[in-house]
């Protein structure tokens, strides 16, 4: 089995996915009843049983879409029009065979646009000879070198006729080398064939001599005259142009028994073996100083294989010979040997090869149509996938990422299982979130300091306060400024989506886990080992157990040796999975981020279906304000008269749908802004009116809502879950009037971060602050005016009130009573040093001087 494609060897792709999805519904189960058996909680060994299953799914699934990958960057490649794409696999399934057929089909194209430029260049030099022959003898007549008689113009008309003749040739040669071309065979004179090429290159104006020796004089052939003609005439500008001033040139014709040869001698530089060699292929060496292409040699090849010869280069002490080796009567059926093109190796597509772009705009011309389209043809396709929106700046494997992962999570399943909240916790946050601190290339920006000031006192709330809620709550808060740092967000939107970020960065960030692990089996003999212990184990419990349990003696020996893994052993492994995971997800999201911010909606609700729901609901504002001024006009008694119910039962019954009613009012302005279409200016005075109405209104349902609660608290004492929930709906008092400012400011992006902040400070006021103290003490007073006080509740406040209850006025039986009652979150064993918390080791020393309980006047202690 590989380890870069454990799966290669199967040959379907149903049977791979057949496999993929057992073996990771195997993990899963095995994983999760283990968890189950030890008494891991669903919050913690869920995320452990997922992740290990998406590590499995994910190597089982290496190399399975690596052709995918590969052929859809092949396929953009080619409609930028580079077809030199290869796509590289040996798999044998329906993936593979995809990967193969795509590779043929790029070949196919490549050829053909291989095509398509041969014919380009090859218009421009077939085009090129005559045009310049016909140039040089209407020069001679405009300057009257030359007299305009009968002769010169039948040889510009003969010119002019040529260059149709070509036009009609070069379409025949630009249809595949497989498809034959028909010859027009006819007897010709090979010394008038050769005079007329002469007297045709010497209308070029060179200063070369030209010279004609056939043998026999009257040697006469079967052939297509004008292909012929096309190959001598492209065989002697060859020769005129690489030959020097004052050179020869010279053309022999001789006879054999049934064949015939023409060579072309010159004067000049000569050629090289490897220039010979090359001599007759497309594009070969003729392209140089002499100012030819090279195609006037391979289309002289071409045409003589069309008449069953051969045309190859002789050497020569001096200058260069070619020979053209012609049968006298060319075969009835020709076969012409295709084009020969000079090629390189070409490249393998690989994930990490760069696409070349190749068009007008490379050859420096300005871009056309073709270039326009294969500009939009790159823009589209990405816009909406993963790559435009979260982008991997990072790909190379990091080892010091997963490293310090592992080790946040060796510390989390040190230090929590079995202890309670408390520095243990601490350490490990502040050890995960230093090492997204140093991860995050955004870390020297304010807004990383500014996060990091925040998430500092939210983690303290571990060691500070016994009230494990809000502990959690205070850990979320840091994770969500974590997020927002690490992404860099500005807008709500971006913070949300920071948040929802970080999970989905596990998958994310697992092909970079691939190239990390790969990293660190290079480095050593990793993979080795693992592979070796893993079947070791699999053999040794194996034949292990089949042979203790065959034998008494040694099935005691087995015993002894085998340890007991106890279930916090594998509580542990569970915490170190899951500490392990989230930290390596913040990690990828640290080098990672997405682009959270900048994606807008387009405003498509047009201004009526808009602006008559909104004044709907300003108008149903408008009504519970009046109803509110009518309450508090009319006091106790006009409530009771109109509701049948008191002040007290009123507030309580408000404050719920209140402060629903203020977060559907952020997310209706937000959507109004967001989708309204507002075509004039009139209309964007509109909404911004309507928007800062409802947003004064609502501001208003705020002061209610928190009214109602004082009222209530004030009739039935004060509780923690009464202040979170005002400082939950002072927080959206605080978003709505960030809201009403920012309706009036030129741009809102520090909105998003405004609404955290306050968030964040809010909840370090409920966590750092101690609410529960506060909550005892305001209880306290309620008992110092009516004489009654709730001695249950006083006892289930978290460990953070003891203090405030033992030092208060309280008569001295209500104290034993609350502080004998009281439980102490976590007690029972004594806390280690993992487990330390400041708010429980003062709680303890207190309690243990009201360790005897007296008697409460009732099951709910309510005392006098």
């Amino acid at each position: 089995m590989s380890r870069s494609a454990p799966l290669l060897e199967l040959t379907s792709i149903r049977t791979r996915l057949a496999v993929l999805v057992g073996a990771s519904v195997v993990v899963a189960a095995v994983v999760g009843t283990i968890g189950t058996d030890a008494g891991v909680p669903l919050w913690l060994g869920l995320p452990a049983t997922i992740g290990l299953a998406l590590v499995v799914t994910r190597w089982l699934a290496t190399g399975m879409t690596t052709p995918l990958r590969e052929m859809t960057t092949a396929a953009e490649r080619m409609a930028k029009g580079d077809y030199r794409a290869r796509i590289t696999t040996t798999g044998q399934d329906e993936v593979g065979a995809l990967a193969r057929a795509f590779a043929s089909m790029a070949t196919e194209l490549e050829q053909g646009e291989e095509h398509r430029r041969r014919l380009v260049a090859t218009v421009a030099h077939e085009l090129r000879t005559p045009l310049s022959a016909q140039q040089a003898l209407l020069e001679n007549l405009a300057d009257g070198v030359t007299t305009p008689d009968e002769t010169t113009l039948r040889a510009a008309l003969a010119q002019s006729e040529r260059l149709g003749s070509l036009v009609t040739d070069l379409l025949d040669l630009s249809r595949p080398d497989s498809r034959r071309i028909p010859l027009s065979p006819s007897r010709i004179r090979v010394g008038e064939l050769l005079d007329d090429a002469i007297a045709e290159a010497s209308l070029q104006g060179r200063d070369v001599t030209l010279v004609v020796d056939v043998e026999p004089t009257d040697l006469t052939i079967t052939g297509d005259r004008d292909r012929l003609a096309q190959v001598t005439a492209n065989l002697l500008d060859n020769a005129v142009r690489h030959s020097p001033a004052s050179g020869t040139v010279t053309l022999t014709a001789r006879t054999t028994d049934d064949a015939w040869t023409l060579t072309v001698a010159d004067e000049g530089p000569g050629l090289t073996p490897e220039r010979a060699e090359r001599l007759f292929h497309r594009f070969g060496p003729g392209g140089d100083e002499g100012g030819g292409t090279g195609l006037g040699l391979a289309i002289a090849a071409w045409v003589a294989s069309m008449h069953g010869g051969t045309i190859r280069a002789l050497d020569a002490d001096a200058g260069a010979r070619l020979e053209l080796h012609l049968p006298l009567t060319p075969p009835t059926s020709p076969s012409p040997a295709p084009l020969t093109t000079t090629t390189t190796q070409e490249p393998t597509m690989t994930a990490e090869s760069a696409p070349s772009l190749r068009g007008s705009a490379a050859n420096g011309l300005a871009p056309g149509p073709e270039e326009a389209r294969q500009r939009r043809l790159e823009g589209q396709g990405t816009g909406l996938s993963l790559s435009r929106w979260w982008p991997e700046r990072v790909t190379q494997g990091q080892p010091w990422l997963l490293l310090a992962a592992l080790a946040v999570g060796l510390l989390a399943a040190i230090l929590l299982p079995g202890n309670a909240i408390g520095l243990g916790l601490l350490v490990v946050l502040t050890a995960g979130g230093a090492a997204l601190w140093l991860a995050s290339p955004r870390r020297a920006k304010p807004w990383s300091w500014v996060t990091a000031a925040l998430a500092l006192p939210l983690g303290l709330t571990t060691i500070l306060r016994d009230d494990p809620v809000m502990s959690f709550f205070a850990v979320a808060v840091a994770g969500v400024l974590a997020a927002a740092a690490c992404t860099d967000a500005r807008t709500v939107t971006g913070m949300i989506a920071s948040v929802i970020a970080w999970p989905l960065s596990a998958l994310r960030g697992l092909p970079l886990l691939d190239r990390t692990i790969r990293v660190l089996a290079r480095r050593g003999s990793a993979w080795s080992v693992l592979r070796s212990g893993v079947v070791s184990l699999a053999l040794l419990l194996v034949f292990g157990g089949l042979l203790a349990s065959a034998d008494a003696v040694l099935g005691s020996w087995a015993a002894g040796l085998v340890p007991d893994i106890s279930d916090m052993a594998i509580f542990r492994v569970f915490v170190l999975v899951f500490f392990a995971g989230v930290t390596l997800a913040g990690l990828y999201l640290a080098i990672n981020p997405p682009t959270v911010d900048g994606a807008e909606l387009s405003p498509r609700i047009p201004e009526r279906e808009w602006q008559v729901p909104l004044g709907v609901v300003i108008a149903i504002f408008v009504a519970f304000v009046v109803a509110q001024a009518a309450a508090v006009v009319g006091g106790h008694d006009y409530v009771m008269r109109t509701a049948g119910v008191t002040y007290a039962e009123s507030a309580r019954q408000g404050f719920g749908q209140l402060t629903l009613a203020t977060a559907l009012v952020l997310l209706l302005v937000a959507g109004v802004r967001a989708l309204g279409r507002t075509s004039t200016e009139r209309d964007r005075r509109v909404m911004r009116a309507m928007n800062a109405a409802l947003c004064v209104l609502t501001l208003l349902v705020v002061a209610s809502a928190l009214r109602r609660m004082a009222l209530y608290q004030e009739a039935y004492g004060y509780t923690t879950l009464r202040i979170n929930g005002d400082l939950f709906e002072v927080w959206l008092g605080l978003v709505v009037l960030a809201v009403l400012v920012s309706l009036f400011t030129p741009t809102r992006r520090w909105l998003g971060r405004t609404v955290l902040v306050t968030a964040a400070a809010l909840t370090i006021v409920g966590t750092v602050g101690n609410t529960s103290a506060w909550v005892a003490d305001r209880n306290i007073e309620r008992w110092q005016a009516t004489g009654k006080i709730d001695t249950w509740y006083l006892s289930s406040l978290p460990a953070d009130a003891v203090p405030t209850i033992e030092s208060s006025a309280l008569p001295a039986h209500i104290k034993q009573c609350a502080l004998s009652m009281h439980q102490v979150y976590g007690a029972g064993d004594e806390d280690t040093l993992a487990g330390w918390n400041l708010a429980r080791s003062r709680a303890e020393e207190i309690r243990q001087r009201y360790d005897d309980p007296t008697q409460c006047t009732d099951s709910r202690g309510w005392s006098r």
